[in-house]
């Protein structure tokens, strides 16, 4: 538990990368965890789009002009889609998917930050989806709930502190 705890006590969201590429075994030590996410009746409605490459990093960046533009100096965007056809309840087993990714990046001493782009709406006031779905040329079926940018930390960051944790927001019913 206490290696569990450390890892999600120095997790923060990081937005600012070095330029170093991530090797294919540390990406594939990334998805391994998010690929062995819970999902309802195992149904398994996720699906993971790896970009990594500048031009595309740099217009995924722009699908979401007010807090995406992050993306563009990371070594890897993950879009975490989930699949309405297969699963009523794709956002929450993407957003849980997400989670892991986030952890994974931490435990491998990476930085992560989720941009959030379902229900979000570039500056035109168009869906930010709409523009992921058409730079990734992803399936109607592919519903992009989030972006999850990956790289090297450009600077550490200060770890969540127990004694700060707010336990008013614990209310327990007896």
């Amino acid at each position: 538990m206490a290696e569990f705890l450390d890892i999600v006590c120095r997790r923060r969201s990081v937005r600012s990368f070095t330029e170093e590429a991530l090797t294919s075994d540390e990406v594939v030590a990334l998805m391994t965890p998010a690929l062995m996410a819970p999902t309802s009746k195992g149904k398994q409605a996720v699906e993971f789009v790896l970009a990594d490459d500048r031009e595309t990093l740099e217009r995924l960046s722009q699908a979401k002009p007010r807090f995406g533009t992050l993306i563009a100096g990371a070594a890897l965007a993950i879009v975490v889609c989930g699949r309405m056809d297969i699963s009523d309840v794709w956002i929450e087993d993407a957003s849980v998917a997400a989670t892991m990714l986030l952890l994974s990046a931490e435990e491998q001493g990476l930085g992560a930050c989720w941009v959030q782009i379902r229900e979000r709406l570039q500056e035109d006031g168009s869906p930010a989806a709409l523009a992921v779905r058409d730079i990734l040329q992803l399936t109607p079926e592919q519903e992009p709930l989030c972006v999850i940018a990956v790289g090297r930390k450009a600077k550490e960051t200060k770890p969540h502190a127990l004694d700060e944790l707010r336990w008013e927001r614990v209310i327990v019913k007896s």
